[in-house]
């Protein structure tokens, strides 16, 4: 083989591209060994040799990454180890043949792709040189690169560079048309906002993409699934509500396994530690990543706590270890607000398993960004809830009772909302009643004395 490239490199420039490139077919022939060798020996000379030619070496070059492109050698490993050995000899002179090197980082990431090799993947795609001035790339190619890259990275859960790419890739979305494009980055951009613990922001996005007809449909069944996971995960509150009763209320959900769970926080009932254990089985790694607690919540938690007599059998926990437990514990002390008018700092403790101090904290933060009704008395060491007069309108209308008559005002708070619990239970009771009766299924019998 030597001899011939020899030779094939005296002859004039106009046959020395034909002549090379007739070789190719023969050295693909010959066995997996031989076959790597002369390869080898046939790149190094068209693009190392000065008297071959930089045209020349062009010519030679593509044609090889075409062939090799049509899947000339069937053998995946041998494929793998010729297009890396092509790169690695092309390399010193990477900017002379900048389009076929591009063509084989993608050839090889197809490879590794299929090997489930995705970080390797991904880096041979950010080898790429996509602002190049040997050829223009346009804006459609390189989003298609870029979600590619991301796409790989969080198959291996690299959310952290993933990112990167994706904000390289948000900056050309605008200029796409490619419909399946489009989806995959919107995809992206809700694992982005999954991994990065924005987990209503996330669930909104995956439910809107379960709705895509395009998307096949178990994929779309996972999708409402992943919905569902970031929503009970996203920290309680208005918008977390919001959120929920949009997938309690889609009639698919019903047929998932969290549905239990979902039907609970939506209507806010305390959820139990079996009801969380299972719900625990079914996230992924990062969903279940450690959280650490603040040396300022740990000082208050601990403020709080002194002149308590602390009840021996109380937890000592002083905070939420997980997302899960955040979620979880701000859920229930939301839950406990729709029940209660009060509970003191030891009896939100014995229920969120915290320290009274760490209940407290809690309690406040929750209040401080709006995600709960209410105000703390420190002094006698209670939370009060307040209910909204919307929450008690929409009551009162909820049975289709229709309004419900206005009550002497006292200018007792605290009685006035006794009287009208009283009032709503006697006419939903009414109601029931009432219903019974058009069914037949209760009589009535007047005694005349």
């Amino acid at each position: 083989m030597e001899a011939k490239l020899i030779h094939i490199s005296s002859l004039s420039q106009k046959d020395k591209g034909p002549t090379f490139i007739s070789l190719i077919p023969d050295i693909l022939s010959q066995p997996g060994p031989s076959l790597a060798k002369d390869l080898h020996a046939l790149v190094d000379t068209v693009v190392n040799q000065d008297s071959v030619g930089l045209v020349v070496g062009r010519q030679v070059l593509s044609e090889l990454v075409k062939i090799l492109g049509e899947g000339a050698i069937k053998d995946v490993d041998l494929r793998k180890r010729v297009v890396e050995d092509t790169l690695e000899t092309v390399q010193p002179r990477i900017v002379s043949y900048e389009e076929q090197v591009n063509s084989l980082r993608f050839q090889l990431a197809d490879l590794l792709e299929g090997e489930e090799d995705w970080s390797d993947a991904a880096r041979v795609l950010m080898g790429i040189s996509l602002d190049s001035g040997q050829r223009s790339i346009g804006d459609a190619e390189k989003l298609r690169v870029y979600v590619r890259i991301v796409r790989l990275l969080l198959e291996d859960e690299d959310s952290v560079q993933a990112e990167t790419y994706y904000n390289r890739a948000a900056l050309l979305v605008h200029s796409a048309n490619d419909r399946e494009t489009l989806l995959q980055f919107k995809l992206c951009q809700a694992r982005i906002s999954d991994y990065s613990r924005k987990f209503l922001e996330a669930a909104s996005r995956y439910h809107e993409l379960s709705y895509v007809g395009e998307i096949d449909e178990e994929e779309r069944r996972h999708m409402l699934l992943a919905a569902v996971t970031c929503a009970v995960l996203a920290p309680a509150g208005p918008n977390r509500s919001r959120v929920l009763a949009s997938l309690y209320r889609d009639e698919r959900t019903v047929d998932l396994p969290t549905y239990n769970i979902l039907s609970k926080m939506f209507l806010d009932h305390i959820l139990r530690p079996s009801e969380i254990k299972e719900f625990e089985k079914s996230l992924k790694p990062h969903q279940l990543a450690k959280i650490a607690i603040s040396s300022n919540d740990k000082l208050a938690s601990i403020g709080n706590d002194e002149g308590v007599d602390m009840d021996p059998n109380a937890s000592t926990r002083t905070g939420p270890s997980t997302v899960l437990d955040r979620a979880v514990m701000e859920h229930n002390l939301l839950a406990s607000s729709n029940i209660y008018n009060n509970i003191t700092f030891r009896g939100l403790g014995a229920l969120l398993d915290l320290t009274p101090g760490a209940a407290e904290t809690m309690a406040r933060k929750m209040i401080e960004q709006g995600r709960l009704r209410g105000s703390i008395d420190q002094v006698d060491k209670l939370i009060w809830f307040e209910k909204s007069r919307e929450e008690d309108d929409a009551q009162g209308k909820a049975g289709g009772l229709g309004e419900v008559e206005e009550a002497e005002d006292t200018g007792a708070p605290f009685t006035k909302r006794w009287d009208t619990q009283i009032r709503l239970t006697a006419a939903h009771v009414e109601s029931i009643v009432q219903h019974l009766t058009e069914k037949g299924l209760v009589t009535f019998s007047v005694q005349v004395k």
